[in-house]
């Protein structure tokens, strides 16, 4: 008898650790099944009980709901999840839209959650807690944070002392909906020695600002197990969600942020914890975050409330056109993926993850190239075309800020070189209108297949400079993007010396007067600067290096004379080797910058700067990977601008 026991209970234990096994192992779906949250029968049920605590915070005693799962011991010590409710419910409102129990007796069936006791606490906390009158009065407001005292303080303790629970942070888990979600965000995050697992639903306005929550995304990665940001799409509180998880992203803190069809709803919030809480309490991969969401986050580039691109959390991109009649759509984003029809003639497809930063993309339609009706159209490629940005960790130096903003102004000129009309875009520092000094110039110069539009839209001038200089690292500067297309209509081909002297005489004899006659700005040499991009660079050496005696700074941004054109090139080695002193001299910033290996422009800027060696020029040398892109070319002008006029 003795040995079958001993047997048994072998068995027993291997049974209930091969049980725990495929809980931690197993492979969680994306969305709740039909019927998830339908009472089954012929399954253990948990227990939902009503209890009274005592609360010092509030004065009062106060209620809330307690689930314990199926087969509740005290001899067995619960993990514990904390769930809150929204602003006009209480300790009820989970039970009567949510089904809270049905949802966890059927995970707890299926074997897919870890046994866990769940309190469903009033999250108002003050003496009369009913979601009567007017919920939104200040009073009833400010309870909600109030209530992190009472949760911490009173309620908590009272939890771990009348039940069998495991009290270690580990063991604790916080999640809510809408008003409960920002209480989660702000309590659990806010308290990362009482809390690992941490969900927010459709988190609401009181969720605090990301900088709040998180101030040390270090410690955030080292105290979390998972943090779960979930939200419909056609939610209108979407945003607070939004902006928690671009922060994250931002300072590489992993987390979920799952986004499903939906609106403020139950819908979205049972499944919220159907989702979540298959996470709780067992190991966790973190590598697999990004592929749970159902939906991704519309593109910034969108038109306005274009759903369409959207981007997935690993930087997968989703497209969907309706096009009824078309044969064949592709995406073209440098590599093309062939779309999906669907019955209603809708295209879709999604991507590989695709690099940080700006890129131009277009549809084939039965072949022909075509910009996306629901993006942004931007100047490049030598038309119109899709731009779509792409999320980049190291971006926040172009993000908008609450700081100080300058302009960017529009004019027209009457060029005396062409006899033509002309635009330029012209960036005007923060208080430029209120003051009288004058100012610094650099005049900026795109690449090939793109215009003046190219730096202020694609490029991000603007808010490039407004937070250098809020931050005091870079001078109150006037930045003015020209048209660098002067007589040049064979692209590449047809790029020869004529083509860079018309220019050099558009810059010199009419660019450089308009600007000096209608803007305070300084004239002389040391207050002036010349950059550019790719074939702007190019222009730059060129009309930057034959009139150092006008520019003190230049800065040639991807871009170096061609090795395989000695006609254009040599002409240019030779003036610079028989002036290498008055260069010298003259220049107090030569500074030369490439997107790593993989900037088509690499190879000739490499013999270049061979060749400047060997000459004697001084210039500063800088490598930023991202190839022949936009985000190098404005991490270049963040560089660059820092070391101009000083």
């Amino acid at each position: 008898m003795k040995r079958f026991l001993l047997t048994f209970l072998t068995f027993l234990t291997l049974l209930i650790n091969t049980h725990s096994q495929n809980i931690a192992q197993q492979s969680i779906a994306k969305e709740a099944p039909k019927g998830f949250d339908v009472v089954r029968t012929g399954t253990a049920h948990g227990k939902i009980d009503t209890i009274q605590y005592n609360s010092k915070t509030v004065g009062t005693s106060r209620k809330a709901l307690v689930y314990t799962p199926p087969n509740y011991s005290k001899k067995t010590k619960y993990p514990v999840l904390y769930l809150l409710h929204g602003i006009g419910g209480d300790e009820k409102e989970w039970l009567n839209g949510g089904s809270p129990q049905v949802i966890l007796d059927n995970l707890y069936a299926d074997g897919k959650i870890k046994p866990m006791i769940v309190v469903l606490p009033n999250g108002r906390a003050m003496k009369d807690d009913r979601p009567i009158g007017n919920i939104f009065d200040k009073d009833k407001v400010e309870a909600f944070a109030t209530f992190e005292k009472d949760l911490l303080n009173d309620l908590i303790p009272f939890i771990e002392k009348k039940y069998a629970t495991l009290t270690n942070r580990e063991s604790r888990a916080i999640a809510g909906l809408s008003m409960g979600g920002g209480q989660s965000l702000n309590f659990g995050l806010g308290n990362l020695d009482k809390f690992a697992w941490v969900g927010g639903f459709s988190s609401a306005p009181n969720t605090k600002k990301p900088e709040e929550l998180i101030p040390n995304p270090q410690e955030a990665k080292n105290k979390l197990k998972l943090l779960w940001i979930s939200c419909g799409d056609n939610d209108n509180l979407i945003n607070f969600s939004k902006r928690t998880h671009d922060y994250l992203y931002e300072k590489g803190v992993p987390h979920i942020y799952y986004i499903e069809p939906g609106v403020h709803d139950f819908k979205v919030w049972k499944n919220g914890l159907y989702m979540f809480s298959q996470f709780l309490f067992k190991p966790v991969d973190v590598s697999s975050f990004s592929k749970y969401t159902i939906l991704g986050s519309p593109a910034s580039t969108n038109i306005r409330n274009g759903k369409y691109p959207q981007l997935l959390p690993d930087n997968r991109v989703a497209f969907r056109i309706k096009a009824p009649q078309a044969q064949k759509v592709q995406i073209d984003l440098g590599k093309k993926y062939d779309m999906t029809k669907d019955t209603a003639g809708f295209w879709t497809v999604t991507t590989d993850s695709i690099s940080r930063g700006f890129h131009y993309y277009s549809l084939l339609v039965d072949g022909v190239a075509l910009a996306d009706p629901a993006s942004e159209s931007f100047y490049g490629m030598g038309r119109m075309a899709s731009g779509i940005e792409i999320p980049d960790r190291d971006g926040s130096f172009y993000a908008l800020k609450e700081v100080p903003h300058g302009d960017i102004r529009i004019r027209k000129y009457l060029s005396t070189v062409t006899n033509t009309w002309r635009e330029m875009y012209i960036y005007t520092p923060p208080g430029y209108d209120k003051s009288s000094d004058n100012f610094p110039v650099l005049y900026l110069l795109h690449g090939g297949g793109e215009d003046q539009r190219g730096w202020a839209t694609q490029g991000k001038t603007d808010l490039i400079l407004d937070n250098l200089i809020a931050e005091g690292k870079a001078k109150p500067m006037l930045i003015v993007m020209l048209d660098g297309n002067v007589n040049n209509g064979g692209g590449l081909a047809g790029f020869n010396e004529n083509v860079l002297k018309a220019f050099e005489n558009e810059l010199k004899q009419s660019a450089i007067p308009f600007v000096e006659s209608n803007y305070r700005v300084h004239t002389d040499a040391k207050n002036r600067a010349l950059a550019g991009l790719s074939m702007g660079g190019l222009q730059t050496l060129y009309a930057g290096i034959k009139n150092t005696n006008m520019f003190n700074y230049l800065g040639v941004f991807s871009s170096g004379w061609f090795a395989n054109n000695p006609t254009l090139s040599d002409p240019q080695y030779d003036f610079m080797k028989n002036n290498a002193s008055t260069i010298n001299t003259n220049l107090k910033q030569f500074w030369i910058s490439m997107g790593g290996k993989e900037d088509i422009a690499y190879e000739n800027c490499k013999i270049m700067r061979g060749k400047f060696d060997q000459m004697g020029i001084r210039y500063t040398y800088s490598e930023y990977a991202g190839g022949h892109t936009w985000p190098v070319w404005r991490h270049d002008l963040f560089g660059f601008s820092q070391v101009l006029f000083k």
